[in-house]
């Protein structure tokens, strides 16, 4: 399978890719690079998949938002959460549908906050939960036996790290990636693929 990986030089894109590289073409994609794209901007995706050529998968790894107590956020936090990994994600799904091969998939990326919320997750708790919504019902409404997945990672042990935390709260990266294969290559759609069911 041609594979698209979207967030591709991050913590998790990284391992994703990693994972997919040994059966498949992967073809890596971020803000920066050969093949550039900017999920917040409609137009930056729709030349993203115009260079990108014909595809059988897409896993979106990327998407930023907001944390704070729900008093602080501003109206720009929210709008920065719900274009970047809500409306982000979607329009991938969007603009795509016309372009990915017969049975293909998309994998996107929200977050345990949808389910278990905590102190300061407002914005993020929201699109998490948008997102997963989105994903159920795109997957009934996917022409030609398109998928179309969510997965949803819990913290990460490199990341964790990388902000100077215990890591050992956190599941390892290669771990988490087990996720997004299971979305690629098995045959699930309008699911929320739990990370925590991979370990």
């Amino acid at each position: 399978m041609r594979v698209i990986v979207i967030g591709a030089t991050g913590i998790i894109g990284r391992a994703v890719v990693a994972a997919l590289a040994e059966r498949h073409e992967v073809v890596s994609a971020h803000r920066q690079g050969d093949l550039p794209v900017d999920i917040t901007s409609k137009e930056s995706i729709e030349r993203f998949y115009a260079a990108a050529g014909p595809f059988d998968a897409l896993v979106s790894a990327a998407g930023d938002g907001r944390f704070g107590r729900l008093e602080s956020l501003t109206d720009e936090d929210f709008a920065f959460s719900l274009s970047s990994k809500l409306m982000g994600q979607v329009n991938l799904v969007r603009a795509g549908l016309a372009r990915v091969r017969d049975g293909g998939s998309f994998t996107l990326t929200s977050g345990l906050l949808a389910r278990y919320p905590v102190v300061g997750s407002a914005a993020l708790t929201l699109v998490n939960a948008g997102l997963e919504g989105f994903a159920r019902v795109a997957a009934l409404e996917a022409p030609r036996g398109v998928r179309v997945n969510v997965v949803s990672p819990t913290w990460v042990r490199e990341t964790l790290l990388a902000m100077g935390r215990d890591g050992s709260g956190g599941l390892p990266a290669a771990t988490v990636a087990r996720a997004y294969v299971e979305s690629v290559e098995g045959t699930r759609t309008g699911e929320v693929l739990d990370v925590r069911d991979f370990r």
